[in-house]
C-alpha cells in the first residue's frame, strides 16, 4: 500500500496516536494502546493497525531494532496542526479567521488567564504588522 505523505491528513484515531507521541516523542504499540484505554474501550490490534498504517503513509517513523517496535512522530506537531486548521478554516468558515476564533471562543467559557494570553497574542500581532 503506498500513501502520498504530503497528501494524508490524520484521520481522529491517528491524530490522537500523533498527540500522545508528541507527547512521549517516543512509544510502542502497548504503551500508546494502554493510554488510549484510559479514555475509550479498544482493541490492542486496532491500535497497531493503526500504528502500521501511520507508518505506511509517513506520519510515524518506527525503530525495528528489537523485538518490540519503538515508534516516533515523523510529521512536526506545529506544521500538522497549522495544516489541519487552515483546512477548517477554508472549509468550514468560509476562510475567515475572525468566524473560526468567534466560534472557538464561543463554544468555551476562557479563563482570565487564557484571555490575557489572547490578548498578548493579538497585541504581539499588531506590533509585528
Amino acid at each position: 500500500m503506498s500513501y502520498n505523505k504530503a497528501m494524508s491528513k490524520p484521520t481522529e484515531a491517528e491524530l490522537e496516536i500523533l498527540s500522545l507521541l508528541w507527547e512521549k516523542k517516543e512509544a510502542s504499540v502497548r504503551q500508546i494502546h494502554e493510554e488510549i484505554s484510559k479514555s475509550k474501550e479498544t482493541g490492542y490490534t486496532t491500535t497497531l493497525k493503526i500504528m502500521q498504517i501511520m507508518h505506511a503513509k509517513g506520519m510515524v517513523s518506527r525503530n525495528e531494532k528489537s523485538r518490540t517496535h519503538i515508534y516516533m512522530p515523523a510529521t512536526n506537531q506545529g506544521e500538522t496542526q497549522k495544516s489541519l486548521l487552515k483546512n477548517l478554516m477554508t472549509t468550514a468558515f468560509g476562510g475567515s479567521a475572525k468566524k473560526l476564533v468567534m466560534q472557538a471562543l464561543g463554544q468555551e467559557n476562557p479563563s482570565k488567564e487564557e484571555l490575557n494570553e489572547i490578548r498578548e497574542f493579538l497585541d504581539q500581532l499588531e506590533r509585528d504588522s
